[in-house]
């Protein structure tokens, strides 16, 4: 009698048991959920269940065409090219932590443009390291498959391109506030650095106020803020070009940065139905040094820029890329999006550099003005053709003292992004 009510007792004991550890045993045995893989116009992505992990694959190509016609000065080439190649590898790796990899193989050479790492915990502060655009140029930090025109106005020839460093940046108020601040090894106006052979730094910094953003007003999309850099920098001086890309700048042999060089830039976008408009102003100057007698000098240049859109298909202008309502399909009457362009912008060149002989005033300008009117049509989100004409007068920039020719550009491009 005994041995049977332990009996009894151990088969209860093993019931309960097995009631308290079944689902467990179950959520054991369940398999785990299977990653996703996606594919649509903003490219291809493989992620995990969770989507704490992610592949993303995107890119764009830009193929080009240049045309000078009436080029007196035979400074400019008439060409096609492969203007930008550039495959995306972004992603997330654990639930904070996003990266970006792209390189660039246009123009027949191979360039990192961006390789960085976010710690996105919150987007009231993030950190980025890496190599990645430096938070200044209002037209250079948006992307260039939302450009405008075909190549960007002058203020982005005085501000930097892309830094290796380190920032701090995020977005307070919902999107009212967004701020940038970093360390960076300091790249010249206009340029790129992959590589610091000095031990000068640049803090590059920039704030951006959209007070009606949280608001359902016309101005909405009314944005404007203040960027800029500072720091001790020797080596490269800047390249400035037109927007034919024909250089504006022939520096003395042996003149190199030396010094400190100070940026400033502020800007303002504002967006509202069909129209766009976008304005900013750009400043630097540093000191420079003539290697044969080691005299210093002060080297400076300015620029700005303004420019207007307007969809003529009905779409909201935006500084990011035009999304169409429809996507080009003749058979039922549906054509894309068609937005107009127009722009002037200008650059001069500081005295000091003519008076001070740091340039070759026969093939330097002192100043240069431009207007441009384009045409863009948006096939769909990943299609887009460009047509642009430009014309650029100049001041100095021959011998004699004489003006350099007109440039008279005409400009094409067919883009494909994913």
């Amino acid at each position: 009698m005994r041995v049977q009510r332990r009996r009894i007792a151990g088969a209860w004991a093993f019931a309960l048991w097995a009631a308290a550890a079944g689902p467990a045993l179950a959520e054991e045995k369940k398999p785990a959920e299977a990653p996703k893989l996606t594919a649509g116009s903003e490219g291809f992505v493989l992620q995990s269940a969770n989507g704490d992990y992610k592949l993303q694959l995107r890119g764009y190509v830009h193929f080009d065409g240049r045309f000078f016609p009436s080029d007196e000065g035979r400074l400019a080439v008439d060409n096609f090219l492969l203007r930008r190649v550039r495959p995306i590898l972004a992603g997330t790796v654990g639930r904070h932590f996003e990266f970006q990899i792209m390189p660039d193989f246009g123009m027949g050479t191979t360039v990192v443009q961006d390789a960085w790492l976010d710690v996105n915990y919150s987007p009231k502060a993030r950190v980025r390291v890496g190599k990645f655009k430096s938070p200044v140029g209002l037209e250079r930090l948006q992307s260039a498959t939302a450009l405008a025109f075909v190549e960007r106005a002058y203020p982005t020839a005085i501000v930097p391109n892309r830094d290796v460093g380190v920032m701090l940046h995020g977005d307070l108020g919902g999107g009212v506030l967004a701020y940038a601040a970093g360390l960076f090894d300091g790249a010249p106006d206009g340029g790129s650095v992959d590589l610091d052979l000095a031990d000068g730094k640049d803090v590059a910094g920039r704030v951006f106020l959209s007070p009606f953003k949280r608001g359902s007003s016309t101005l909405k999309d009314l944005g404007f803020g203040i960027a800029g850099t500072t720091g001790k920098q020797t080596g490269a001086l800047p390249a400035y070009r037109s927007g034919g890309q024909v250089s504006l700048l022939t520096l003395v042999q042996g003149i190199t940065a030396d010094g400190t060089r100070n940026r400033l830039s502020p800007q303002l976008s504002f967006y509202s139905g069909r129209l766009g408009l976008m304005a900013e102003y750009a400043w630097s100057e540093s000191w420079v040094q003539r290697a044969s007698t080691g005299t210093r000098a002060r080297f400076s240049g300015e620029a700005w820029q303004a420019t207007a859109t307007f969809t003529l298909t009905g779409e909201k202008a935006s500084y990011s890329a035009l999304r169409p309502a429809a996507a080009f399909e003749p058979g039922l009457g549906k054509w894309g999006a068609l937005e107009l362009a127009a722009r002037v912008n200008g650059l001069e060149v500081g005295t000091e550099a003519f008076r001070e002989g740091i340039v070759d005033p026969a093939k330097s300008v002192r100043r240069a003005f431009a207007w441009a009117v384009g045409l863009n049509w948006s096939l769909s989100r990943n299609v887009k053709q460009v047509l642009d004409f430009e014309r650029t007068t100049f001041t100095g920039g021959a011998t004699d003292d004489a003006d350099r020719p007109a440039e008279n550009a005409f400009f094409i491009r067919t883009q494909v992004s994913f």
